[in-house]
């Protein structure tokens, strides 16, 4: 069984230095032009996996254009090979390839152009979950305030960025006409409603403390570190997007 395994893996790892030379894998054979053959293989699979990325990162190809887009999409597939059998999943460490990527040094806000599409797809796939109305919330807290520990709604993502991002994305979408944006940090809540991913700006005091409660850092703990007003404010939000479906008290 061991030596079964060990020549799986390495067959597949042939397959997978294959996809980027001309070479075919040792050992495989077929009927016909064994050489013309591999290349339709390669082809497809080259194929397959930039227009999964062209799926997942509309946004970054709108910004960058197709054929730089395209360009892009083979370097990061020879050297990122699917991890997964699921291809949707496919691409989730393409923000972190563009981020050291020379050609798109340029564009200092497309890595986190492209987290976005990645926390998007993630909320959109997330799992349902019922948020807590505002009397209930009140309920569960008023026993113990200081201990109490939210559960935010598992399709809530959160997402920051030197540069402005978010602005940068909104301004890209369909219909939409590119233009100039301010300079600056951005941050924004990302959640589901319905069969839609809102992308919501915040301003960073709100983020900072988003972050915190989903962590699990307690209610009464962030409240030390935060002006009263904001924190809040930031509850309202949460609530009022049915972003907090659960309250524990793990020190009672």
């Amino acid at each position: 069984m061991g030596c079964a395994m060990h020549l799986h893996r390495d067959t597949q790892a042939a397959f997978r230095a294959a996809l980027s030379t001309q070479d075919v894998p040792p050992g495989i054979t077929a009927v016909g032009d064994l050489a013309r053959r591999f290349s339709v293989y390669r082809n497809t699979v080259m194929h397959s996996l930039t227009d999964a990325l062209v799926q997942r990162f509309p946004v970054v190809q709108r910004i960058v254009g197709r054929a730089f887009f395209s360009a892009t999409a083979k370097v990061f597939v020879v050297n990122h090979p699917p991890s997964s059998p699921i291809i949707q999943a496919y691409g989730t460490d393409f923000p972190n390839f563009l981020a050291t990527f020379p050609p798109a040094a340029g564009l200092p806000y497309l890595p986190d152009v492209a987290l976005i599409e990645v926390l998007r797809g993630q909320a959109y796939h997330a799992a349902d979950a019922t948020p807590m109305s505002p009397d209930t919330f009140r309920s569960a807290i008023t026993m113990a305030p200081e201990d109490a520990v939210l559960t935010l709604h598992p399709a809530l993502r959160l997402a920051t960025s030197e540069h402005p991002a978010m602005s940068v994305w909104r301004m890209n979408q369909s219909g939409m006409t590119p233009s100039t944006v301010d300079p600056g940090p951005e941050a924004a809540l990302i959640f589901r409603r319905a069969d839609n991913v809102i992308v919501m700006p915040v301003p960073f005091d709100a983020a900072d403390i988003v972050a915190k409660l989903a962590m699990g850092v307690p209610l009464g703990v962030v409240a030390r570190d935060t002006p009263p007003d904001k924190l809040s404010r930031s509850i309202a939000t949460l609530l009022s997007h049915g972003l907090i479906v659960g309250v524990d008290h793990p020190q009672a």
